[in-house]
């Protein structure tokens, strides 16, 4: 069979890369895909989020599976308008999809369902003064979130109530342009994070292991916000009876909840969750695989990915989760660590067109892949960068220490004078 992937970032080589594994797969097609993918299969120039180009795309190859790997093209309505046409879609609808989407839909389906999240509220243009208000009802920190899609980067956490204000105003003003034009302030939980991703075709579901992303640009996690600066796989803080609960009362109300109101959930979900004293409670809902998480998840697979994919875009996986957990071989999943090099500047301005080298140096070290991201190649040739998260390098292990050191090794391999890294990427299971 051959699969069309949509996008053109870390967590697409990834999926790329595992998918061309697949005995299923002939050939793996990418659209617009980058450097690295292009070495798997096929890449295709187009706009992933332009429903135009992707179905004349898709009528000319003709896949037998496309799997939309970033959240535009599911905001767009892609993934509607191929299934319409006859085309099996891993990945939501337009209205499932409005859990990563709208911050505002999705907690008001979880205040719905039931589903334990912090307690919030919404507001749009004009309501300044009514935000303020609520803001200083709240206890410090505070969480101000973009209603709407912001690469990664619509979420501040202000320490004072005087930046809270200041930052509330500025966001409904335009910071995030459409993504804050309405705007989603919730209390602080306290506590630790942990992603947890459910391939699911709406009523069945198999869970990966959990994972845990580094969202702060710097070590310990300091200064802004960005798309993510490494994860590692599989997260202790997610296990036993945190794992059992974050099912019970999280996923399963959800699939069931967005069932019952006509908007069934198939595709990936991703749980953002904050680990409390009280239990898992829900940071947030994406649409699709992390990243950096995917790069760490998809390394760490010992098995077949490709039918549970196809189960799930086909209403093929209720009743059948075991034997597609078999064929993914979860038992047997390596430890993984991915570790993300940066442009200097990021996630504000920087350079591109930098020179990197090493990569396929850092590909050769025992357990080591290098997935690309915001890449290209200039005129000579040359791997330059071109976006601000570039590289993904990421590694399996027996333990997830031998993990960690893999991928630190690959990173001193890569010679990117322009490129930036965390240094501590799971840093809290070190230290225990």
């Amino acid at each position: 069979m051959n699969i069309l992937i949509l996008g053109s970032g870390g967590r697409e080589h990834a999926l790329a890369w595992k998918i061309a594994q697949s005995a299923l797969v002939d050939q793996v097609l990418c659209a617009p895909g980058n450097p690295g993918m292009d070495e798997i299969g096929p890449c295709f120039d187009i706009d992933p989020s332009n429903v135009e180009q992707v179905v004349k795309l898709v009528l000319q190859v003709e896949p037998d599976l496309i799997v939309i790997g970033p959240e535009a093209p599911l905001a767009a309505g892609v993934s509607d308008v191929l299934r319409a046409r006859g085309f099996d879609v891993f990945g939501p609808s337009q209205a499932a999809a409005q859990l990563e989407t709208s911050k505002a839909f999705s907690k008001e389906r979880m205040v719905k369902y039931g589903v334990p999240t912090a307690a919030y509220r919404a507001f749009g243009a004009g309501e300044e003064d009514e935000a303020e208000a609520f803001l200083e009802s709240l206890e410090p920190p505070y969480v101000l979130k973009a209603d709407g899609l912001a690469a990664g980067k619509g979420v501040s956490i202000l320490s004072t109530l005087e930046e809270a204000k200041a930052e509330a105003r500025t966001m409904l003003g335009g910071k995030f342009g459409n993504a804050s034009a309405n705007l989603v302030i919730e209390e602080f939980m306290a506590g630790e994070e942990a992603s947890l991703f459910v391939i699911t075709d709406g009523e069945g579901a198999i869970y990966l292991p959990a994972a845990q992303d580094h969202k702060r640009l710097g070590e310990g996690d300091s200064g802004p916000n960005t798309g993510g600066m490494g994860a590692y796989a599989p997260a202790p803080v997610l296990t036993g009876d945190m794992f059992t609960r974050a099912v019970r009362d999280i996923v399963e109300p959800m699939l069931a909840g967005m069932a019952a109101d006509g908007m069934p959930y198939q595709g990936v979900l991703y749980v953002g969750l904050m680990i409390t004293e009280t239990g898992p409670k829900v940071v947030e809902f994406n649409a699709r695989f992390g990243d950096p998480e995917c790069q760490a998840l998809m390394a760490g697979l010992a098995g077949d990915i490709v039918p549970a994919l196809l189960a799930a875009a086909t209403q093929g996986l209720k009743g059948n989760e075991a034997a597609f957990e078999a064929l993914l071989d979860l038992e047997n999943f390596r430890p993984a660590v991915t570790v993300i090099l940066a442009s200097e500047g990021y996630p504000y301005k920087y350079d591109k067109g930098q020179v990197i080298a090493g990569v396929e140096a850092a590909g050769k070290i025992e357990g080591v892949e290098v997935f690309q991201a915001g890449t290209d190649r200039n005129g000579n040739g040359d791997l330059i960068n071109s976006g601000g998260r570039v590289l993904a390098v990421t590694a399996i292990g027996d333990t997830l220490e031998t993990a960690f050191q893999r991928a630190y090794q690959g990173v001193e391999v890569i010679d990117w004078p322009g490129g930036i890294h965390r240094r501590d990427i799971g840093w809290r299971v070190r230290e225990k």
